[in-house]
Parts: C-alpha cells; structure tokens; sequence
C-alpha cells in the first residue's frame, strides 16, 4: 500500500481542559497518514482519483475549529475516524502535538493508529447494541 501524509498541519483551536484554556486558541499541529493505492491516481495523472491534500486539510481544520474540545485525544480520534469515514484509505495515523503544553517540553501529543476494518466492527457493534 502506498502512503499519503501531511505534516505539521497547523491547526488554532479552543483546545484545553483549564478554564484559562478556553477562552483563547492555542496551535495544535497534526502529522497525517492515510493508507491507499494510489496506482491508478499515478497512471492515470488524475487528482479526482489520489487522496487530495488540500481536501483533507481543510476538512481536518474544519472538523477541529468547530466546538472547544478539552482532549488533544479526542481530536486524534474524531480526526481519523472523519478521515476513514470520507476518504478512500484503509488506515490513518493521526498525531496530534500541543506546543508548549508543558514548560519543559518542546511540545506533547499522542499519536494513534486506526484502520477502517475497525471503524466498520465498532458502528456494527453500535447497531446491535440500540
């Protein structure tokens, strides 16, 4: 499988459990991997056909600026399953930095890994659950 990747996508959200946190934006950066075949996008020379980095850009920032979030983890996990969900791809990984977080740091983050096969699982174990 061949690999799709955005890096450093910087985000200014509401993100931050404190109360001081969310009345001001602070950056987050993402590092984006998503999974496909893009054999037939390189043959074919057809973006309608590859995974489209401005598309997922815009769409991630979108899905990340609309509410206050509190966890930098569940924007990691609203990001990959927005990104298994609406694109063509069989695995993301999804890291997600907050610089500056703690004084010390450089920056802190998380970073996930999850596939569409698992996205499918869970929304059936949903339905049989309701």
């Amino acid at each position: 499988m061949d690999i799709v990747f955005i890096k450093q996508l910087q985000v200014d959200t509401v993100i931050g459990v404190y109360d001081w946190e969310k009345s001001i934006q602070q950056r987050l950066l993402l590092d984006l991997t998503l999974t496909a075949d893009q054999r037939t996008a390189a043959a074919t020379d057809d973006i309608s056909l590859t995974l489209d980095y401005a598309v997922i850009a815009e769409k991630v920032t979108t899905l990340i600026t609309a509410q206050p979030i509190e966890l930098i983890e569940t924007v990691a996990e609203r990001v990959a399953s927005m990104l298994l969900t609406e694109f063509a791809t069989s695995k993301v990984e999804v890291t997600v930095s907050k610089p500056g977080a703690v004084a010390q740091a450089q920056t802190v983050g998380v970073h996930i890994v999850r596939t569409a096969a698992a996205v499918r699982e869970s929304s059936m174990t949903a339905r049989e659950q309701a």
